[in-house]
């Protein structure tokens, strides 16, 4: 499938290479109908450009906007205003204008997800919930499997597990089936959003090493960390969000 690519203008994009993601004056609000159809401005013409091998992290207080940014990123929101240019197999797309299946296919091999929770399918295994993205690009079944095996393995999650669905896992058995389902595919953009909430340190570590390895062989990451010592291992810049 062929994407619309759109053109880039040279003032906004420079020569350098190694940009892979630039979100421009980005705003978004909300309408409350249940509250009298009042009108909430979440964020106002917020920017963010993010290179090769960079760590992003999000902060602000609690409601200042960044959950709503990474699901702007992520295609989950729709802009009120700004762009969104993501580098997709070479080539510059305003995720703003996509359809919904180039959304999809954007989705498939350039920018991952990684949220706090795992949407549990019922009697549907750990290991082939986590193998899907590779399936869904047509990895070889037998390498996708081994792939995804071996994330378990480093993320400390037991063989015994493998054949289950996570629905009784805890909170960090299921996180870390999430944080492997994501991992699985080398998506040049990961959007974190607090990967190790619920994890206890040294599983918080084999996670930050997935992602620092990641990150040496040129992928960006851009995430809401609440640990302080995760995110100064990951991030080397901070986007704030104000009131």
């Amino acid at each position: 499938m062929q994407l619309k690519h759109q053109p880039i203008e040279s003032v906004i994009y420079d020569s350098d290479d190694s940009i892979l993601l630039k979100a421009e004056n980005l705003s978004k609000g909300f309408t409350l109908h249940n509250q009298g159809s009042v009108s909430l401005s979440v964020l106002k013409e917020v920017s963010l450009q993010v290179k090769q091998g960079e760590g992003v992290a999000l902060s602000g207080k609690s409601g200042s906007g960044k959950s709503t940014f990474m699901r702007l990123l992520y295609g989950n929101y729709r802009v009120d205003s700004g762009s969104i240019w993501i580098k997709h197999h070479q080539n510059w797309v305003d995720l703003t204008r996509l359809e919904p299946h180039e959304l999809l296919e954007v989705r498939q091999t350039t920018i991952g997800y990684v949220s706090q929770f795992l949407r549990v399918i019922p009697r549907v295994p750990a290991l082939e919930i986590a193998v899907e993205p590779l399936l869904e690009l047509g990895e070889n079944i037998d390498t996708a499997y081994e792939k995804v095996q071996q994330l378990f393995i480093h993320l400390n999650l037991p063989e015994r597990l493998w054949s289950l669905s996570p629905t009784t896992f805890s909170g960090g058995e299921k996180q870390r089936v999430n944080i492997a389902r994501a991992l699985s595919v080398d998506y040049p953009i990961l959007l974190l959003d607090e990967p190790t909430s619920a994890l206890d340190e040294s599983n918080s570590q084999a996670v930050i090493q997935l992602l620092q390895e990641r990150q040496a062989k040129g992928s960006a990451l851009i995430g809401i960390f609440h640990d302080e010592g995760v995110r100064n291992q990951l991030c080397l810049r901070e986007l704030t969000f104000g009131d």
